[in-house]
């Protein structure tokens, strides 16, 4: 069973995700919050796999809330949801520790989707926001350092390759049909890049393939992943 916290500042909003979320059998909604600080206190209390989080929420915003819930407790996941497609802080929120950004008009079977998903360790973009986000990436993103860390280095020239097609958005499948591998190879090796790297999931893999100058604006494929 995953358990959820939906923070958003809107009970309107809070209503209908709880309904979407008690549709699942596998899911269970832990609790609410209505801003972020409320988010934190919820989140320590109740000790959710996910939290559902809303960007833009009065007192403390999502992005700070994800950063701090992420800091005292790594297992939990945070799942952003908004309704602006283009917000110019997704890349903060990414950076803060989030696993995934959907919108909040996404259909209902998307956002239970993308919970599971979520919950599973993987990492989720909406498809809708995915350009914006790499755009995001492009401006923001520092110089790569001028020698590589060292991390980068342990890594055998396979999991080299995987975490190149990783970080161009590349799905487990799709790794295996290009590199000819089966698909638990392909997921040994990407949980051992992730260790090795210190990074969370495959969001994180994109955002260090950025920063360390690995990959480069408008060689990523559409989308990371989307719900299936």
């Amino acid at each position: 069973m995953t358990s959820v916290l939906i923070a958003d500042d809107q009970a309107l909003v809070r209503v209908g995700l709880r309904k979407i979320l008690e549709t699942d059998p596998e899911t269970a909604v832990a609790g609410e919050a209505s801003d972020g600080e409320d988010a934190i206190a919820e989140a320590r209390r109740l000790r959710p796999d996910v939290v559902l989080m809303d960007i833009r929420m009065p007192v403390l915003d999502g992005i700070e809330a994800t950063r701090r819930i992420i800091q005292e407790r790594p297992a939990t996941r945070v799942l952003i949801l908004t309704t602006f497609g283009l917000d110019s802080y997704v890349y903060d929120a990414l950076r803060a520790g989030a696993s995934g950004f959907m919108l909040k008009d996404a259909p209902p079977e998307e956002i239970s989707a993308a919970v599971r998903i979520v919950a599973s360790g993987e990492a989720l973009l909406a498809p809708a926001v995915t350009r914006a986000v790499i755009e995001e990436f492009a401006r923001q993103s520092p110089a790569p350092p001028p020698t590589p860390p060292r991390a980068l280095a342990e890594l055998t020239p396979r999991e080299q390759e995987v975490l190149d097609l990783l970080s161009r958005g590349l799905s487990n499948s799709e790794i295996c049909e290009r590199l000819v591998i089966s698909e638990a190879t392909t997921k040994t090796h990407v949980a051992r890049i992730l260790q090795k790297l210190n990074l969370r999931d495959r969001v994180q893999a994109v955002i260090y393939a950025y920063e360390m100058g690995l990959v480069t604006p408008g060689s990523l494929s559409t989308e990371l992943r989307k719900p299936r």
